[in-house]
């Protein structure tokens, strides 16, 4: 649990009253995560009925509740474990623990039941992914906006190539052979998680060889998985990395000189949101969401990338308003803060299968998983130091070419604290793993077969 009082000007200390009252107030102030101690017990106690009368609601409102104790609960417990907790372990947990207690039928049928459908049909990722992304992009400074994006590329192209022959060497050296290593571990891992990448793949696969799909994608799947959580790991490490060597960090920015649009200071209240702009900002980042939608229907070309470039292309233009991009960076930062860790405790019930990662435990394929992963992480380090981009920061997004599609960006965001990196996040990830999958497919149909 972590104590969160409220500062001096409202603090329930301030407020004269009786000691019962005080001490509940006190009490009321101690936090799980966000969630007030007192209303964490109710929260349990009606999430209690519902299991016990077999239905629990997917919607919106109740999925509020039970994500929040979830997340935030799973998060506490990773940001108290010695260590780790200094390399992401609260996202971890909020991820994997679901996971397993999925696995292992703690998390009871009708609760899972409901936090799968509310994943599935609420498209609450999308809203989370697009508030991220236009909030950071058009809190960026835009004179290194576009020097961000076309310098970006050398880590995540070096970091790609140079893994992808690491891998494959260490595979086929351990005696997974230079056909399994290359298309179901190496090429797998970097191909842009499970929906982008793994799903197609398979697919492909499936009718270039003959053999069944389904098949198939469970042969993919493990390093899939396993290269992700290898990834979120990594990018833990990079965060403590940057905490003791703090010249090889922007905290979150890309470049040296880089800056955000003003928050303190003389120059930030008149650009200081109303909540109106604040609503606005909401449904220009939706709007912007629902026109990459549009395009990937009719193109099959990435929504995500598509919004991306939009909000690039806005921001560049001073199409928005100064007040309306603190609009959309308010935005950024109540979902970073807020929703990351209930957001990847649904995560972890929904789209992380637990079974599917432990099948990857086999001496081979975790060596080579490792190589690939490591490789990508140190190539981008290096590549982006000598592009004058903060190496922990290239480091990071480099790592996101491993990661479990949108779904693994917020993990391995999360847990090296960098989630305004979304926007490149997603470059590696949408556009590296459409490469990845293309040239897989290529490959496979003039050498797999």
């Amino acid at each position: 649990m972590s104590l969160a009082p409220a500062n001096d000007e409202g603090s329930s200390e301030s407020v004269a009253a009786p000691p019962p009252v005080n001490r509940w107030w006190r009490l009321m102030d101690t936090r799980v995560g966000i969630v007030p101690v007192p209303v964490f017990v109710v929260i349990l106690a009606i999430i209690a009925v519902y299991v016990r009368s077999g239905v629990v609601p997917s919607d919106l409102t109740m999925n509020i509740l039970i994500l929040a104790v979830g997340g935030f609960a799973c998060a506490e417990i990773g940001k108290h474990i010695p260590v780790v907790k200094r390399i992401g372990a609260a996202a971890i947990m909020a991820t994997f623990v679901p996971s397993y207690l999925v696995y292992a039928h703690v998390i009871p049928v009708p609760l899972k039941d409901s936090i799968s459908t509310f994943a599935e049909q609420s498209n609450f990722l999308y809203l989370f992914i697009g508030s991220i992304i236009v909030g950071s992009i058009l809190g960026m400074d835009r004179r290194m906006l576009i020097g961000g994006f076309v310098k970006i590329l050398a880590p995540i192209l070096a970091g790609s190539l140079a893994a992808a022959a690491v891998g494959i060497a260490v595979g086929t050296a351990l005696g997974l052979g230079l056909w399994h290593a290359t298309f179901y571990v190496v090429l797998p891992v970097m191909a842009g998680g499970v929906g982008e990448g793994a799903i197609p793949l398979s697919i492909g696969y499936g009718a270039l060889s003959g053999h069944a799909q389904g098949d198939l994608l469970a042969e993919i799947l493990p390093a899939v998985m396993f290269g992700s959580l290898v990834a979120i790991l990594l990018a833990g490490g990079l965060n403590l990395l940057g905490r003791r060597r703090p010249l090889l960090t922007g905290n979150g920015n890309l470049q040296p000189g880089e800056h955000d649009i003003p928050l303190t200071g003389e120059d930030a209240p008149r650009f200081t949101p109303d909540l109106q702009t604040v609503g606005g900002a909401l449904v220009l980042a939706m709007t912007l969401y629902f026109v990459g939608a549009l395009t990937q229907k009719f193109t099959g070309f990435p929504g995500p990338v598509t919004m991306l470039f939009l909000t690039v292309l806005l921001k560049l233009g001073r199409v928005v308003s100064p007040r309306l991009e603190q609009g959309a960076y308010r935005n950024y930062q109540f979902f970073a803060s807020l929703v990351t860790y209930p957001l990847l405790f649904a995560i972890g019930v929904a789209k992380t299968p637990w079974e599917k990662l432990i099948s990857a435990f086999n001496a081979p394929t975790i060596f080579t998983v490792l190589a690939t992963v490591g490789t990508l992480v140190v190539t981008g380090f290096f590549v982006g130091r000598a592009v004058n981009i903060y190496p922990v920061e290239a480091g990071i997004i480099a790592a996101c070419r491993a990661s479990q599609g949108g779904t693994g960006d917020v993990a391995i965001l999360g847990a090296s604290d960098r989630m305004m990196l979304m926007p490149f996040a997603q470059v590696a990830t949408r556009i590296g793993g459409a490469i990845t999958v293309t040239l897989a497919l290529a490959l496979f149909a003039r050498f797999g077969t």
